[in-house]
């Protein structure tokens, strides 16, 4: 039987991308795990208690599903990061199967090297029949919404070198295009998925609404505008 605490170490090292500063970056390791928390809570939805799911060869899956960017992602190595850009997201899948094959040769056995490569390469597909690659893909999708996302897309900002306003207007332009309605729409399998994803995208929401207010010191505006319009104390008294 495989050891999920192995995998998870080996995982977890071929997660970990340099930085210049010679640090590790952890941002992908702890998506990682927080995503194969999300498999492990929705496989227990009475939506998918009917199927059988196989837990350990979707919890390898989901551990290095994103290997296949890691290795491209290295800040020490430029050339491999210039080749990102052209990469398609079935470009890294097939790359973190390659991974997946490299690494957990003799922890897993042929069937289970064979099922966890499927999982990853048909969780990207919307017509999978899979049941573990639709669990998959859903728990990244859900950890694209609320909180979590938030710190997603400002990560992303933070990391190309721009700044609050430029987040707050990329926001309100998926807005106005209904990316996020489609994304709730098309992205999810399961409807217990979709209607948590939609009480964290409400938050997230609502969390854009005050960092748009507080960017330009809107809450600050109104508490002159209320001071300059409220009496005095000495007013109140003469009066």
């Amino acid at each position: 039987m495989a050891d999920l605490t192995v995998i998870k170490e080996i995982a977890e090292k071929v997660l970990e991308i340099p930085t210049l500063k010679g640090t590790p970056d952890r941002y992908l390791v702890d998506r990682t795990f927080r995503v194969m928390r999300h498999c492990g809570s929705i496989t227990q939805l009475n939506e998918i208690k009917r199927f059988q799911v196989d837990q350990m060869c979707l919890n390898v899956a989901a551990l290095f599903r994103d290997s296949g960017f890691a290795k491209y992602a290295s800040q020490e190595d430029k050339a491999a990061r210039m080749v990102l850009a052209d990469l398609t997201d079935d470009d890294l899948r097939d790359f973190s199967s390659q991974i997946v094959q490299e690494n957990l040769e003799g922890l897993l056995n042929p069937r289970q090297m064979e099922r966890v490569c499927a999982i990853i390469n048909e969780s990207g597909k919307r017509q999978t029949s899979l049941i573990e690659a639709m669990v998959l893909s859903d728990a990244r999708n859900l950890d694209d919404m609320g909180a979590i996302g938030i710190f997603n897309e400002l990560r992303r900002y933070v990391v190309h070198g721009r700044g609050v306003s430029g987040a707050i207007v990329s926001w309100k332009r998926k807005l106005e295009y209904d990316y996020w309605k489609a994304r709730l729409r098309e992205s999810f399998r399961f409807d217990s998925v979709r209607n948590l994803a939609k009480k964290r995208l409400d938050f997230a929401e609502q969390f854009m609404q005050n960092l748009d207010i507080e960017n330009k010191a809107g809450d600050l505006e109104d508490m002159l505008l209320e001071q300059n319009l409220s009496p005095k104390k000495d007013d109140k008294v003469l009066a």
